[in-house]
């Protein structure tokens, strides 16, 4: 397939591409770095293909809402080539180091999530009851059952499922209908020559729930904010997005949605392991589970299904956290 995708870019007038092949992400698709003097960044997703027309689509409403994204210089619907503008190689996450202050960036990312909430979402997939149900049960599939070997008696099952049902309730009770990026954090954000938050990776978008995207930065599963820090951003979105209701319910919908993810995540990183032979995605399951515990035993009627997570995970400690702001 690599001399499959050079021949394509000779297509486009580009002699003798030279691809360096960069870090690939959770999914089938794979990225490379072109070195010749044109430059730019090319998407192989031909075990994918269908990916491109989306990818595009969700593109061309990101650019309406005048989100910063990548541009588009070519694509290749029928082999799954797509031809990207090379925004760099810097990462939000590259910013979250000891000694650097990165807040600003931080800052920049919020702003950049209430435009991204300006982009049409009409006729994208919902995040309704249905789907936040499936994605958590990856996680008594793949984390309780696979990884930890765990055997759930029917009381626990229908303990776990109440739990869902209650999580869900509360991730619907707020405003719906926002375009849902679904992986806006750290590692999904860079930071081009402009010192400018640019948004990648958007292709599996949704129309869902408000908070989705701020749980999905702030309570990043690769970064760790401190408390402090995290109350100010996420109080600095809902003045940005001028929202009529009190603190203390906004952060419960915070908490509730990411509650749901992070549930999802411990099923992910297991199935990436165990199924993809992707091992170190088991190194970002700590934090994941420090997230839950955390969040969930601040509400009495999760409390079940914590104990059941803390008694599966054994005993729980301190997960390493790659950055903390004060």
């Amino acid at each position: 397939m690599h001399d499959e995708l050079k021949g394509w870019l000779e297509w486009l007038g580009i002699e003798e591409p030279e691809l360096n092949a960069l870090h690939g992400d959770a999914s089938s698709r794979s990225y490379y770095r072109l070195e010749n003097d044109v430059g730019g960044i090319v998407m192989d997703a031909s075990e994918n293909k269908e990916i491109v027309p989306i990818f595009i689509g969700i593109s061309m409403r990101l650019n309406d809402a005048k989100v910063r994204i990548p541009k588009i210089k070519s694509f290749e619907q029928h082999k799954g080539f797509i031809f990207l503008e090379d925004v760099g190689s810097t990462h939000l996450l590259d910013k979250c180091v000891e000694g650097f202050d990165a807040r600003p960036y931080f800052d920049k990312a919020v702003e950049t999530l209430v435009k991204v909430q300006e982009t049409p979402s009409q006729g994208l997939e919902p995040y309704d009851e249905s789907f936040l149900l499936e994605e958590m049960n990856l996680m008594t599939q793949w984390y309780l059952k696979e990884y930890l070997g765990a055997t759930l008696e029917c009381v626990e099952a229908r303990m776990v499922l109440e739990s869902f049902s209650l999580i869900c309730k509360e991730v619907l009770a707020q405003p719906q209908g926002n375009f849902v990026h679904r992986d806006y954090h750290s590692r999904n954000l860079m930071i081009d020559s402009n010192e400018e938050i640019v948004v990648i990776d958007f292709q599996d978008a949704r129309e869902g729930a408000l908070t989705y995207d701020l749980v999905s930065l702030l309570r990043d599963v690769y970064v760790k904010l401190d408390d402090r820090e995290l109350r100010r951003l996420v109080l600095l979105f809902k003045e940005l997005k001028g929202l009529d209701v009190d603190d203390e319910t906004f952060m419960r919908w915070f908490d509730f949605t990411g509650l749901q993810r992070h549930i999802k995540i411990l099923g992910i990183f297991a199935r990436l392991a165990l199924r993809d032979g992707k091992k170190e995605y088991l190194k970002d399951i700590p934090l994941t589970l420090k997230y839950v515990l955390e969040v969930g035993y601040k509400y009495p009627e999760l409390d079940a299904l914590m104990s059941l997570l803390k008694s599966q995970y054994g005993e729980f400690k301190d997960a390493p956290a790659t950055m903390r702001i004060f």
